[in-house]
Order: C-alpha cells, then sequence, then structure tokens
C-alpha cells in the first residue's frame, strides 16, 4: 500500500522546504508518549523525566492521541510559505473555524483519512468508535463535543507551556540537524526541478511522473497551485514519515534527518565498557531496557537486595548508560539505548535478546 504524489504538472515554485518547531514539538511529544519506538530521542526523552513537572507530563499523556500515529493536521503546517515562530503556527490554529478544528480533531482522533467532498463526520456519531480504541480517546471526544473552543484553548495552552518548559532550547538544538537539510534541498530544488526536493525521502518514479510514499493504505494526491506541498524535516520523527493530505490544505511530508552525533571521548567509551563487564549490570541493563523500574522492583526481580541493586545503578548512572525520571516519590531507571547504540549494535541486540 502507498501514498502517491502525482508532480506531473509540478512547479518548482509549489514546493517548500522549511522547519516547523510546531511539528517538531510534536513529534518529541510522540517520542516521550513512545520512548521505546524512538531510541534516538532517548536523552531528550530522560530529561523531560528529569526536569519538567507531573502535571505537565500528565497533561502530555491526556493529549498523546492527537500527535499519536495519526497526527492532528493542524500540527502541522497548515499553508505553504515562509518559515513562521512556534507563536505564528499556535495562532493559526487558533484561528481556524471551529468546525474546521473540531472536524481535524475527529479525523485524528479516529485515525481516518478524509477523502474530497466527504461530508465532516459528526463528533457524537464516533463516540462509541472511540470508546472502542481507548477511553482516552473517548474522553477527548467527550471533552471537543462538550465545548469545541475550551478543547482548542486548553489544547494551545499545553503547547505553549510545554514548549517553554521543555521544548525551546531543544528546537535550538534540532535546527542543526534540519537546516542544512533544508539547505540542500532547496539546492536541489534548483538545480533538478521538483523531484530533486524528494531525493530520499519518497520513491520517484515515471509515466508518469510521481513520488511514492510506502504507508498503510492507498491513496493518490495531485499537485497543483491550489494544492502546493510543504516538506517539513525532522530530528525527533526517527524513522517516521508523515504524509498529510487533507483537501483545502497544502500536501504536507514531515520526514526524518539524523542529527549530527558528537564523537564519544575515548576514556569515556572506556568507562561504560568497564561498567558492562559485570555481569549484574549487563543483567539490569537487559532488564530496564524492556521496564523501566524503581530500586526495589528491580531488587525483587534480580533476587538481590536494595543496597546492592543501589550500587550497580549508581554505577551504570555515573558512566551515562541509565538515567532517571521521578513519578511522585518513586524514582525510576531507564536504560539510554542511544549511548548503548553508539558502544556497539551487537551489545544492544544482545541485551534486546
Amino acid at each position: 500500500m502507498a501514498v502517491t504524489l502525482h508532480i506531473d504538472a509540478a512547479r518548482p515554485e509549489w514546493i517548500t522546504v522549511r522547519p516547523s518547531p510546531l511539528a517538531e514539538l510534536c513529534a518529541a511529544l510522540h517520542a516521550l508518549d513512545e520512548p521505546g519506538h524512538h531510541p534516538a530521542s532517548q536523552s531528550w526523552v530522560s530529561a523531560v523525566h528529569s526536569g519538567v513537572t507531573g502535571d505537565l507530563l500528565t497533561r502530555a499523556t491526556v493529549w498523546a492521541p492527537l500527535w499519536g500515529a495519526f497526527r492532528a493536521r493542524y500540527l502541522l503546517p497548515l499553508t505553504a510559505g515562509a518559515e513562521r515562530s512556534l507563536g505564528a503556527e499556535l495562532d493559526g490554529i487558533a484561528r481556524l473555524p471551529l468546525d474546521a478544528f473540531t472536524a481535524l480533531t475527529v479525523q485524528a482522533l479516529i485515525g481516518k483519512n478524509p477523502t474530497s467532498g466527504e461530508p465532516p463526520q459528526d463528533p457524537a456519531a464516533v463516540l462509541p468508535r472511540l470508546r472502542l480504541i481507548s477511553l482516552g480517546r473517548y474522553d477527548l471526544g467527550l471533552r471537543l463535543i462538550e465545548d469545541p473552543a475550551r478543547f482548542r484553548g486548553e489544547l494551545l495552552d499545553f503547547l505553549a507551556a510545554f514548549a517553554a518548559a521543555a521544548f525551546d532550547e531543544e528546537w535550538r538544538r534540532v535546527r542543526a540537524a534540519v537546516d542544512p537539510d533544508v539547505q540542500t534541498r532547496l539546492r536541489q530544488l534548483r538545480l533538478r526541478g521538483v523531484t530533486g526536493a524528494f531525493d530520499g525521502i519518497g520513491a520517484v518514479a515515471d509515466d508518469p511522473p510521481r513520488v511514492v510514499f510506502d504507508k498503510l493504505y492507498h491513496a493518490t494526491v495531485r499537485l497543483d497551485a491550489r494544492m502546493p506541498c510543504v516538506l517539513v524535516p525532522s530530528a525527533h520523527g526517527d524513522s517516521h514519515l508523515v504524509v498529510k493530505h487533507v483537501p483545502g490544505y497544502a500536501v504536507v511530508v514531515q520526514y526524518p534527518v539524523v542529527p549530527a552525533v558528537e564523537a564519544v571521548p575515548v576514556e569515556e567509551m572506556r568507562r561504560r565498557l568497564a561498567a558492562l563487564q559485570d555481569p549484574t549490570r549487563l543483567l539490569i541493563c537487559r532488564d530496564i531496557l524492556r521496564h523501566p523500574a524503581a530500586t526495589a522492583e528491580l531488587a525483587a526481580r534480580l533476587g538481590m537486595t536494595s543496597p546492592q541493586i543501589s550500587r550497580h545503578l549508581r554505577q551504570l548512572r555515573e558512566v551515562g548508560l541509565v538515567s532517571t525520571h521521578r513519578h511522585g516519590a518513586v524514582v525510576y531507571y531507564r536504560l539510554n539505548v542511544d549511548a548503548i547504540r553508539r558502544l556497539g549494535p551487537d551489545l544492544l541486540s544482545g541485551l534486546r535478546h
């Protein structure tokens, strides 16, 4: 199955390549909700759990269906054109007609792409379906029906608050990865035309000229002056390729880029390898790779005392192989998957089996 983007009549001016702080914020929030699927975001996720209040983390979980596998359309650029700040992108959501915002929210909650000419679904009519998907989506559906304006206001308030607490600094770091990719694609667009901008994102084919994206559903979209395309690079997108083609809005493709990785100093690498020579620490790493846990729980799992486990965890934490996050009075330990991967793929593979 695939989404096919027909570009036979497309002009270079219909293609925009630009970063989007809102799209990247939501990609990062998705990684926060499903950290096991996004090892490249592990360091940021650990920092968020260590430094962000429990209230913000709870609210992030509540809103998570909107940036899950099926992203709400308004959480990606709605129009083509120049780069916009996060505040401007949030203002764009606030200016959406309320019925359009409601319809796009319903689409995200049920995970359904609209078709041209299809009337918007009645939010109340989809509640039974949302209940079957998850109680979290059902609760969001109830809130949307009760007061869509308040729903939107609370969502925008959360996104602004979370960005200020945990994302603004990360966005400055991410720009080091996405900006060079933007410049490369703009140069390819100038030199090679429309197909050059999609190099490495989708499979470019001829007769007719088109770009094919491997997705879990079939769809066909044609670029034209009324439906241009915005390409959005993402560092936290990891392996995800998001394609949005809602009638009335620009086509958006958010694609992953690999952020620059600083080399690990030899001495730091030696200390990490030395810490892993102890078989008990390897067992601990293998255990918390699957299920982050508190010290007492790890002690129960491994048949050891809490002080024994604490000593091993302290040594792993000192070399950056584990991180912590607090939930109430309990401190949970999580494996730093990115640090393990950089020591060697065989090591990470061994811990996963």
